[in-house]
């Protein structure tokens, strides 16, 4: 392990300004999002939808990396250039999402765990040897009557750190991501109360497996009430809830802590994390984000899988990657949207 090295891409994932672009969509999730408006589900179309997210004149302005799908990863530009070199080219740090997305726990109805450690330290060097730079591995936690249980919180803290210790066996920095879901009527101080267990487990099992975590990135939930609850918070709650909840329980040694969108909106989730740094301007941390929704959801309804609106969909990208990038500094107003 190269910790010089680790720690030099870690801190170049979270430059002032920058995120990262989450377009590591499995085929199912992507196909149920062309579906929803009306796109054909195939190979050719999914390729063309990321190249044109990927050619964005000017994204590198906003983005400092990207996570990609073993597909897309694959996948080249229609002039011939594959996108890791593509967005390599922009300054853009390619990822890759390896694990094998999250499973029914047995044993533990309404509960899942991430599968996909078998082949995992093959299946990374091969990335390595593409042009991957960093990895993205997601466990996912609901909340409910009686979950999530410790059982359930400890096999995805387990499979989180050892994906890492892998991750950084192969000279790649893990980006490690404990997602307690927005899903259900939960409280935001359940959310809080969640979300803190979940992360001083994921931290106890990094330690345990020796994670050099100047290394690592941290892509956790902002603390937010369930869909269902009649009170939905607002920014600023959301703000204090959600850096309360990191101070205790999230090493300073971390460099960046890259929030997810979650079933956020692209305007909630800019103004959340508006929120956050206007308000915690000197955290131990860089506070970024690595949205996937949330920066494509606009660009993706303007582009509807027809060429032609390609410019369009690309200035709806664009201007969303803007806006979240002004709110990465604390910088972002509403008024931002019309412009």
């Amino acid at each position: 392990m190269n910790k010089g090295a680790l720690e030099g891409t870690a801190r170049a994932m979270v430059p002032a300004g920058k995120g990262i672009l989450a377009a590591d969509e499995s085929t199912g999730t992507i196909r149920k999002r062309f579906t929803a408006v009306g796109i054909a589900d195939t190979e050719e179309n999914r390729r063309a939808y990321r190249e044109m997210l990927f050619t964005t004149p000017g994204m590198e302005d906003y983005i400092s990396g990207v996570i990609l799908f073993d597909e897309t990863l694959r996948q080249s530009a229609g002039e011939g250039t594959p996108f890791p070199a593509l967005l390599a080219a922009k300054g853009i740090l390619p990822g890759i999402k390896p694990d094998r997305g999250a499973k029914d726990m047995a044993g533990h109805p309404s509960e899942k765990v991430t599968e996909g450690l078998d082949g995992l330290r093959e299946r990374l060097a091969e990335y390595r040897d593409l042009g991957v730079r960093f990895g993205k591995w997601r466990a996912v936690i609901t909340i409910g009557e009686g979950l999530p249980s410790l059982t359930c919180l400890q096999a995805n803290a387990e499979a989180l750190a050892r994906y890492a210790a892998l991750c950084q066996e192969q000279g790649l920095v893990p980006i490690v991501e404990p997602e307690v879901l927005m899903d259900g009527d939960h409280s935001l101080e359940r959310c809080a109360e969640v979300t803190e267990l979940t992360l001083r487990i994921v931290f106890d099992r990094l330690a345990d497996h020796r994670i050099h975590l100047e290394g690592t990135i941290l892509k956790p939930n902002m603390v937010i009430p369930g869909k269902g609850h009649s009170h939905q918070a607002a920014s600023a709650e959301v703000a204090e809830a959600t850096v309360s909840t990191l101070l205790r329980c999230v090493p300073a040694a971390v460099p960046g802590i890259v929030f997810l969108s979650g079933g956020q909106t692209p305007q909630q989730a800019t103004e959340n994390l508006n929120a956050i740094n206007a308000r915690f301007p000197s955290l131990p941390w860089e506070i970024s984000f690595s949205y996937g929704r949330a920066l494509q959801d606009e660009a993706l309804r303007a582009w509807l899988g027809q060429r032609e609106k390609t410019p369009a969909a690309q200035a709806a990208f664009y201007h969303r990657a803007r806006n979240v990038g002004a709110a990465r500094a604390g910088r972002y107003s509403t008024d931002m949207e019309a412009a």
